[in-house]
């Protein structure tokens, strides 16, 4: 390294920032390895390739401030636009979670009203055996219980059974209709829990911000450990 003159290491960092094989970080690894690369590691014309590459059309000199004063400006950018994302994912999760409690709510309300219906269904048609059964000769008890059954209906029997057996149609097929509904939005209630768990654990994961800083933080570890 020392038998290299400055403008050979000069051409080779600007060669390797031109061919996209040397970045910001590299740099940075390279400035803290020793004096004399930290110096040719602040020529503007490296920093002007990587502010041309990275953020295009700078509005003042290239320099190494001016490149971190980019950085951290498109990192604060690109935080907010996670933050944004996470809060929209955390918004249809919650949305997700209401509409399935309203269709659970739903779903018992239909079961309970089914519940009720066929209880009357089975009372209405013991009432329409009890009432056949009065014409044919039975022990005077039994008689009299049915007779008592019959006359507490106060509706006609047959009407009213085929009123409740058709509303007891209507109430399993409404049931099925939430059942459906509940299934398709548990679906996407995964999805979008799905979503926030994977924003929240690599919030950056498009841009790599973070993994990058981690990266540079133990590359001069291992640099300072070496000297």
């Amino acid at each position: 390294m020392a038998m290299l003159p400055d403008e050979i290491w000069q051409r080779i960092l600007e060669s390797g920032a031109e061919t996209c094989r040397l970045d910001y970080r590299d740099l940075c690894c390279l400035s803290i390895a020793s004096r004399r690369l930290n110096r040719l590691s602040l020529d503007p014309t490296l920093w002007a390739i990587l502010l041309a590459r990275d953020f295009p059309s700078p509005t003042s000199p290239p320099s190494k401030s001016l490149y971190k004063t980019m950085y951290e400006r498109d990192k604060s950018r690109k935080i907010m636009q996670w933050r944004r994302k996470v809060l929209n994912a955390e918004s249809q999760l919650a949305m997700c979670k209401n509409k399935l409690t309203d269709l659970e709510s739903m779903m018992m309300q239909e079961n309970k009203k089914l519940r009720a219906t066929a209880q009357e269904i089975t009372n209405l048609e013991r009432t329409r055996s009890a009432s056949v059964a009065l014409n044919v000769w039975q022990p005077e008890v039994v008689c009299g219980r049915q007779k008592q059954m019959v006359e507490q209906c106060t509706v006609p029997i047959q009407s009213r059974l085929d009123s409740l057996k058709m509303e007891f149609q209507v109430c399993k097929q409404q049931i099925a209709t939430y059942s459906k509904a509940y299934d398709k939005e548990k679906k996407r209630f995964r999805e979008h829990e799905e979503a926030v768990r994977s924003l929240k654990y690599q919030p950056l994961q498009g841009n790599q911000l973070v993994p990058e800083e981690n990266e540079v933080k133990i590359k001069r570890k291992k640099l300072k450990n070496s000297h």
